[in-house]
């Protein structure tokens, strides 16, 4: 039998988590000699690279030696937590990735506590030590104080520490000697990290995560627990409502190199895809007929919080993308349905409406960015939460928001949760660190983020996480400011943004194509203010002596789609196309409203 070893590679963002993936896959000799495999080969989608940040978590394999090594690629970011925590159930060790100047992020700090709860064994990797001053000792000091600040045991705690540059291609167990290939990494591994336990039994294999094929439907992803899985065998499928179900696996592929390769039978303790499988769901168990015996279910984050998605109505529709009717939108969203799993999807009161319910802003606002990339327009309703009547009652989704920031700015921290509603249940002080735990309201963590970001420098680290429904907390203070809309459609002029600019911010740039009913700008006040920024300088045979003062005009506010959805009232939408982003009231005749705001 082949040895394994199954490593979760974690890091804060941009730390070279995907660049080492890439060395290590050239180390194993994946590509022939010639071939020129580009760089950051794992993220694989325009979104990931573009904001750096890897959103999917990724398998592939590589042999060396005589053992195969399964890595995997996690995202960096806590908003994807849900996706860390499930994939880090498949690994037995994790490979921590420092870099060499900034020693540990906020980031790491999040993504390294799960995976010592969980009991992986760390193998430290500082990279980037061909920076000029860096400090690689100073940095393996840091990572041995966080670790022990997050209660890591005696084991853990003996983690070996490699130095070395990713993107140079070295790893070596001594800083001051450098080496020429990353194989002393690879042999690390393989001496650190223990393989798979040797599970006597049935069979067990629990459902980490899916994938998705055209050709085959849904494809079920995990790790093989005990005994074995055969090609051809009939199985049993441990649902989460207690059901089994008696189902025969079609074909076993196994993680080879980037891609997958068809097995007869995969043994304990590796990663395989599981084609054939119907009706199952991420946390479903693989085991025999005569004996089915389901494992501790993965706990998914049920949604809290909903979107009203409908068509591109506005005066601009069809001007930007390729898919725009209320059947395009909704075959995709159904299609979103196989593969992302905390998302539900539900058809409004009218056709071309849907409710999506997702678990927080950036979890949907991926999905609509994906969307508008691809060719699609939509416009986008203020997120809210989910209420849900229990005992006669009014209740919300609340969460446990944990904030984990440096001392000075605590007290801000608390200021601007106790303002949303949130109230403080624990805080711990560590090292020169304060972590607080809040419970608050889901409605009152949107738009917190920027927030709290601003607040702390970018120092603090968010994590929040759904609790329980409790009942209603009561109105929370949201944006005050009114909107300043224009009034009528064609191109904005300098000139008018100029006369107008004493009323408030604008969101247009001179020159841009405008609607009526579209928002422009934001009110210093709290009412809304119909506007005319399409007015020119009329051309006259008179002139004023001396010359014409040019406008200057004050840089307009640039949204992004995250920022657009926190900032919108309940009147307006975000419509969202392949090449804008614009802010726009859902009902765009000034008489319409007025006529709806009497009734």
């Amino acid at each position: 039998m082949q040895k394994i070893r199954n490593i979760a590679i974690i890091a804060h963002v941009d730390h070279g988590k995907t660049t080492i993936v890439d060395k290590m896959l050239l180390a194993g000799h994946l590509f022939r000699e010639n071939q020129n495999a580009g760089e950051l080969i794992l993220d694989n989608n325009d979104l990931e690279r573009e904001r750096g940040i890897t959103i999917l978590s990724k398998n592939v394999s590589i042999n060396y030696k005589d053992y195969k090594i399964n890595i995997i690629d996690t995202p960096g970011h806590a908003d994807f937590g849900g996706e860390v925590e499930r994939v880090l159930n498949m690994a037995d060790g994790c490979l921590l990735l420092v870099d060499a100047f900034e020693g540990p992020m906020p980031q790491t700090r999040f993504v390294l506590q799960k995976a010592i709860e969980i009991g992986l064994k760390p193998v430290v990797v500082i990279n980037k030590v061909d920076k000029p001053n860096c400090r690689p000792e100073e940095v393996q000091e840091m990572v041995f104080d966080l670790m022990f600040s997050l209660d890591a045991t005696e084991e853990q705690l003996d983690f070996p520490t490699l130095y070395g540059s990713a993107k140079q291609g070295w790893m070596s167990t001594d800083v001051n000697k450098p080496t020429d290939n990353i194989l002393p990494l690879l042999d690390t591994i393989i001496e650190a990290i223990p393989g798979p336990e040797d599970n006597p039994g049935d069979t067990q294999m629990l459902i980490t995560s899916l994938d998705y094929s055209k050709y085959v439907g849904r494809i079920a992803i995990g790790r093989v627990h005990r005994g074995e899985i055969r090609e051809g065998q009939e199985i049993a499928l441990c649902r989460k409502d207690g059901s089994i179900s008696k189902q025969r696996i079609k074909e076993l592929h196994t993680f080879e190199g980037m891609g997958r390769k068809r097995v007869d039978c995969v043994k304990n303790g590796d990663i395989c895809a599981v084609v054939g499988l119907d009706g199952f769901e991420i946390g479903d168990t693989i085991s025999l007929p005569d004996n089915p015996d389901p494992l501790p279910r993965i706990a998914i984050d049920e949604p809290t919080m909903s979107m009203t998605f409908t068509i591109n109505d506005s005066p601009f529709f069809g001007k930007d993308g390729k898919y725009v009717t209320s059947r395009h939108i909704g075959d995709r969203l159904n299609a979103e349905l196989d593969r992302n799993l905390a998302l539900r999807v539900e058809k409004g009161s009218k056709e071309d409406v849907w409710t999506v319910f997702g678990r927080g802003v950036l979890h949907l606002s991926v999905l609509i960015e994906t969307m508008r990339r691809e060719g699609y327009e939509l416009q986008v309703g203020q997120p809210q939460v989910i209420i849900k009547e229990i005992d006669g009652v009014k209740c919300e989704p609340v969460e446990l928001l944990t904030i984990n920031v440096t001392e000075e700015s605590a007290s801000k921290m608390i200021d601007m949760v106790t303002r949303r509603k949130g109230e403080l249940v624990a805080m711990s002080t560590k090292n020169d660190r304060v972590q607080m735990e809040f419970q608050i309201p889901s409605r009152g963590i949107i738009g917190l983020r920027s927030n709290v970001l601003t607040a702390s420098g970018g120092e603090a680290i968010m994590s929040h996480r759904f609790l329980e429904f409790q009942p209603w907390k009561g109105d929370i203070e949201r944006r005050t400011n009114g909107s300043l809309i224009a009034i009528e459609s064609g191109t904005a002029y300098a000139y008018a943004i100029d006369k107008l600019q004493d009323r408030g911010r604008f969101f247009i740039f001179p020159q841009e194509e405008v609607y009526a009913g579209q928002v422009v700008g934001e009110n210093a006040k709290d009412n809304d203010i119909p506007v005319n920024v399409t007015k020119s300088k009329k051309l006259t045979n008179m002139r004023a002596s001396g010359a014409d003062d040019k406008a200057r005009i004050v840089p307009p506010v640039v949204f992004s789609l995250e920022e657009a959805l926190e900032y919108i009232k309940e009147d307006e939408y975000v419509e969202v196309t392949p090449n804008h982003l614009r802010l726009r009231k859902i009902m765009l005749d000034e008489n319409d409203r007025k006529r709806a705001n009497r009734s």
